[in-house]
């Protein structure tokens, strides 16, 4: 089985490919644990509830093109595409799309001497959509 070094992921929000800022990207996807024990069992059971995805990524902070696609999205949904490397789909490139709210947007923080960095977090606004081909 091949790996892959994680190094050229393409991340299109709101139909802008923001990848170039891109410093660290991160996609969780998960269901919630739901507890279903009953009186005279020993051991709890669990059953799989309802799904959750989030994005968090941390841009290098560009205004012309992070700063202008980010700002007017607090408190609104997005669509938003990934993969984990920017080139066509298929079975070893899968695209993750899906609506995302934006809720904050810090547009700029960091110490003297940092590079200008804007971290934000995109919660669920849909489905998550994993498919091997682009729609």
């Amino acid at each position: 089985m091949a790996t892959q070094v994680w190094k050229n992921a393409m991340l299109w929000v709101n139909n802008v490919d923001l990848s170039a800022n891109v410093q660290s990207l991160a996609l969780t996807y998960e269901a919630e644990s739901l507890d279903e024990s009953n009186m005279g069992t020993n051991t709890r059971k669990k059953r799989g509830g309802l799904k959750n995805h989030m994005i968090d990524v941390t841009f290098f902070q560009n205004f012309s093109c992070v700063d202008a696609t980010l700002f007017g999205l607090v408190g609104c949904q997005t669509s938003i595409e990934m993969r984990a490397c920017n080139a066509c789909s298929s079975g070893g490139n899968p695209v993750w799309e899906a609506t995302y709210l934006l809720q904050s947007y810090p547009p700029m923080g960091g110490a003297v001497g940092d590079l200008l960095q804007s971290a934000v977090r995109f919660e669920p606004a849909g489905d998550l959509r994993h498919c091997a081909q682009a729609s």
